[in-house]
């Protein structure tokens, strides 16, 4: 089921989310939903608090529209390694039509549960690592604009109130 993206600047967005102790039906759907989700909308990632659940649980899909898509799940992930650095374009689901440059690490190395319940490790670089960084992050309650200058964070608050003020169809 495809469920409602909550959007910046929703309270929601900034909790820090529960690590998951048990994976059974319940994981399962909302997992199912994540992914069903994060295609319609369509994204390259999603993070269980987008969607208003305050679980540690992450989706995310880096293949191009012409590859086979290759679902991660990753259940209570964590960055066991990081190196290099980036500077990319990232965009969010939760805060959209906005982009910026964001400075990650160029490669990580993820640490987490696949849905069997099984322990899984993921090397990434490129795309990857930057989808695992932007969503483990949300299950801190932190956006990709967190991590841009301060003066390029008032203009886009700036920005965002007054598109938000505008009647709606004004674009």
């Amino acid at each position: 089921m495809v469920r409602k993206i909550l959007s910046y600047p929703d309270p929601e967005l900034k909790k820090k989310s529960q690590p998951v102790t048990i994976i059974n039906d319940n994981t399962r759907e909302l997992v199912r939903d994540m992914a069903e989700t994060m295609y319609d909308a369509p994204g390259v990632g999603l993070a269980a608090p987008q969607i208003g659940v305050h679980q540690r649980v992450i989706v995310i899909d880096v293949a191009g529209q012409d590859e086979q898509p290759e679902l991660i799940v990753a259940i209570n992930p964590v960055i066991i390694h990081a190196e290099g650095e980036s500077y990319e374009e990232e965009g969010c689901l939760s805060v959209p039509k906005y982009a910026a440059n964001v400075r990650r690490h160029a490669k990580v190395v993820v640490k987490g549960l696949n849905l069997e319940g099984e322990e899984a490790t993921w090397k990434a670089d490129g795309l990857l690592a930057i989808a695992f960084q932007h969503e483990i992050d949300h299950l801190d309650g932190i956006l990709f604009i967190d991590h841009i200058s301060q003066l390029k964070r008032e203009l886009f608050r700036r920005k965002y109130r007054r598109s938000s003020q505008e009647p709606e169809g004004n674009e």
